[in-house]
């Protein structure tokens, strides 16, 4: 029994590092989030870092209308964002799962 558990606490340990290595690899996945037909464009790592924006030099001036544009192209990146790492973390603890019986049903 002492093995068993020795065995998942290994499991375990090996299933936050390919969490761990997971986050990093998804610094350098991008996303863009994008208004009004890429009038105003935000790109963003899956970690929601913002790496660049966009804004097309004729809505110059209107600042009401570039703030609306902004908050739509962030919240569209940051759900593309999420969705991605939602995902791929889910996989990478799923795959360093130690097989518990009856866990495959709490991970699905």
């Amino acid at each position: 029994m002492f093995g068993d558990i020795m065995g998942m606490m290994g499991k375990l340990k090996e299933a936050q590092k390919k969490i761990e290595e997971t986050k990093k690899r998804l610094d350098s996945v991008y996303v863009t989030g994008t208004a009004d037909g890429e009038k105003v464009k935000v790109t963003m790592s899956v970690n929601r870092e913002v790496k660049d924006i966009y804004i097309d030099p004729s809505l110059e001036g209107d600042l009401e209308q570039i703030s609306d544009l902004m908050v739509i192209a962030m919240n569209q990146g940051l759900k593309k964002a999420n969705d991605i790492q939602e995902a791929e973390l889910g996989a990478a603890a799923k795959e360093g799962m130690p097989n518990i019986p009856g866990m495959e049903n709490l991970m699905r």
